[in-house]
């Protein structure tokens, strides 16, 4: 599928029903650059659908290009199927927020949501793309090491394709909300305690001979943040 170039992207993102934040409006963002970083910085999404007419949430992995969020599946599965809308999440957790009261608890995080109907991807030049885009989103550098997938292998995979046209982006950062408040005078500790994420040391295959050595693409990973 061709696309049209980066440069006519938009810069914000358009408010429709399903996007326009009406509660803790100050938490939503509305620039496509927000909606970008907070993809980038997760390769796993919740993707909600009804099936004959029981609603589900499937958690799968995903990839991007600039104007499609392509999402992983597998053709025995009834949950990832084309025609039918949806709504595709992903969230990050940077911290807890402790304030004072339990009212006023909260949390620190990144999340977007993208309403789209999705499209069963059949071309071959496209659904290779866009399990690169998987691969790659997830493991920079994978692809073009590891074996590619074989036709069987192909015709067993399902690759849903959805536009990113119409998404919602909300962040939140920043201390509790009750430090000018009545709770306040109450000698209660209050503030944020972080949560990182960080890649581990590979472990490999118990299969592996001992002198296959990991790849520099996932060696420098070890100690790296993820999200």
């Amino acid at each position: 599928m061709v696309h049209e170039s980066r440069a006519s992207l938009p810069s914000l993102l358009p408010e429709t029903d399903l996007t326009r934040h009406r509660r803790l409006r100050e938490q939503g963002r509305l620039e496509r650059a927000d909606l970008d970083a907070v993809l980038d910085a997760g390769f796993v999404c919740h993707l909600g659908v009804v099936v004959e007419g029981r609603p589900l949430v499937v958690p799968t992995v995903y990839g991007r290009d600039e104007w499609t969020l392509y999402v992983h599946g597998s053709v025995a599965s009834r949950s990832l199927a084309a025609g039918a809308p949806v709504c595709v999440t992903v969230t990050h957790v940077d911290g807890l927020v402790l304030a004072r009261s339990v009212f006023e608890h909260g949390v620190n995080y990144r999340s977007a949501m993208i309403h789209a109907v999705p499209r069963k991807v059949t071309d071959p030049e496209e659904k290779a793309a866009g399990l690169r885009c998987l691969t790659e989103h997830a493991t920079p550098g994978q692809w073009d090491y590891a074996r590619r997938p074989t036709r069987k292998e192909l015709a067993a995979t399902t690759l849903l394709a959805l536009p990113l046209d119409e998404a919602s982006v909300k962040i939140r950062t920043g201390a509790p909300d009750d430090g000018d408040g009545p709770d306040a005078a109450l000698g209660l500790w209050a503030g944020t305690l972080p949560l990182t994420t960080t890649w581990g040391a590979p472990e490999p295959d118990p299969a592996l001979p001992p002198d296959v050595a990991p790849p520099v693409h996932i060696a420098r990973r070890e100690g790296t943040r993820h999200g």
